[in-house]
């Protein structure tokens, strides 16, 4: 809006008319502003170059304004509408990757586990520059996903940009993604639970997780790995359920939108999971949203430590809105604060230790020599003797092999190890 404004100077006075239009001249305005609206409509319909329905133009013009907004506010058609309540529960159809809008292109915020465009090895921070060949950039992000959405069994090409590297083609195949929100295994005496997305089932399925771990462990279970690494987010609500899950006390999330009326506080009630065992959440580039608020909560809260790369930083929340059976909107009606009053937007979770994505790779020491191989070497009169060594994996090879050589990963669990070790050895002073 135009800003009026007078500033008259006399000698002694200085009068400054309001910066602001009256009520009436602002409801003025906006009428103006809504009958050129209508004039452009009805240009449109009667001299553009081909005909275009009245629900398209209507529908593209919504989106617009909500697009131009923030990247993350959009007009959701029918059946967008429902292929959205669909994919909260669980299961939808498509490549398996979360997206957003960023410099006219579609970025990858974090490829889904085990689905199309995981396999095809679509990674965290890609840019999607063309589908099929056709541009994306001059379509909205609702456009760019519709085109990647198709038959299932049915191909796509996408072009893919990566961190300054020549554009590179990638073919995936679509599929019907089934998301099992958590999965779990043990490595050692550590409890390791991936959470892949906050879904409607992401709280029931951690508890079912840890459940079957402390069954398994036991008294033997010494720590507790989260992973949300690559998770995108999802729901507000399940993200405030799992952070309760290893907390007792204290305020898990706010948020607070544009009416100071609207702030809301979420509280954990008393109850953790893990039992007060020491804790890592490993957290990348791709944990957005729902993961930020996690691993915010239980950082400030001094409860895991938070380790690997700077998250995301997606620090709004989007409410969907219906508008009967049109469709709805999702708008974005509020920004979250971790429990130190912290806002995360555009900035990220800092990890309390930095570890960068890596591959481990055994280095060949076969050709080095100890004492024992040195020509008259003293013999160790308690060694004990010599027997072959059983078939079983030792514990290092199974961190190695259950890790996949996952170097973020092993560290967490040396890291938990550690703790163990220096806590038990502070029991026995």
């Amino acid at each position: 809006m135009h800003r009026y404004g007078l500033a008259l100077i006399t000698g002694v006075a200085l009068l400054v008319l309001p910066d602001v239009l009256p009520a009436e001249e602002n409801a003025s305005e906006t009428y103006r502003q809504l009958n050129l609206f209508g004039e452009v409509f009805e240009r449109v319909r009667a001299d553009y170059v081909e005909e275009v329905p009245d629900s398209d133009l209507i529908e593209s013009a919504i989106n617009g304004m909500l697009t131009s907004l923030d990247p993350h506010s959009s007009f959701l058609n029918t059946k967008s509408f429902q292929d959205m309540r669909v994919q909260t529960k669980g299961e939808f159809g498509g490549l398996g990757i979360e997206v957003t809008m960023e410099g006219g292109l579609v970025k990858v915020v974090s490829p889904i586990d085990d689905t199309p465009a995981y396999r095809a090895g679509i990674k965290s921070g890609d840019l999607i520059t063309r589908l099929n060949g056709k541009p994306i950039l001059g379509m909205s992000l609702n456009e760019a996903v519709g085109e990647m959405r198709g038959p299932v069994g049915s191909d796509i090409k996408l072009t893919i940009r990566r961190n300054g590297e020549e554009p590179f083609d990638v073919s995936i195949t679509r599929a019907v993604i089934h998301i099992k929100s958590v999965r779990s295994r043990v490595i050692g005496d550590i409890g390791y639970f991936r959470v892949t997305t906050f879904n409607e089932q992401a709280d029931s399925g951690l508890k079912k997780a840890v459940k079957k771990i402390k069954a398994e462990l036991g008294d033997n279970l010494k720590g507790v790995v989260l992973d949300l690494r690559n998770n995108p987010g999802g729901l507000l609500d399940q993200a405030v359920s799992i952070s309760d899950e290893f907390l007792n006390q204290g305020e898990i999330v706010s948020t607070r939108g544009r009416h100071p009326d609207d702030a809301q506080r979420y509280n954990a009630k008393p109850g953790d999971l893990a039992e007060g065992l020491p804790m890592v959440v490993l957290i990348n580039g791709g944990s957005a949203s729902a993961s930020e608020i996690v691993a915010g909560a239980l950082q400030d809260h001094h409860r895991a430590i938070i380790m690997g790369t700077q998250s995301f930083g997606k620090g709004s929340v989007q409410t969907i809105i219906p508008m009967g059976n049109m469709g709805a909107i999702r708008l974005t009606t509020a920004r979250y604060y971790t429990p130190s009053g912290r806002s995360i937007q555009g900035e990220g979770i800092e990890p309390g230790i930095v570890v960068e994505e890596a591959r481990i790779e055994p280095l060949d020491v076969s050709g080095r020599r100890r004492e024992a191989d040195l020509p008259g070497a003293l013999e160790n009169e308690h060694a004990a003797p010599a027997t072959p060594l059983p078939d079983e994996e030792t514990p290092e090879e199974k961190i190695a092999r259950a890790a996949e050589a996952d170097y973020q990963l092993v560290r967490a669990v040396d890291l938990l190890r550690g703790i163990v070790l220096f806590e038990g050895r502070a029991k026995n002073q």
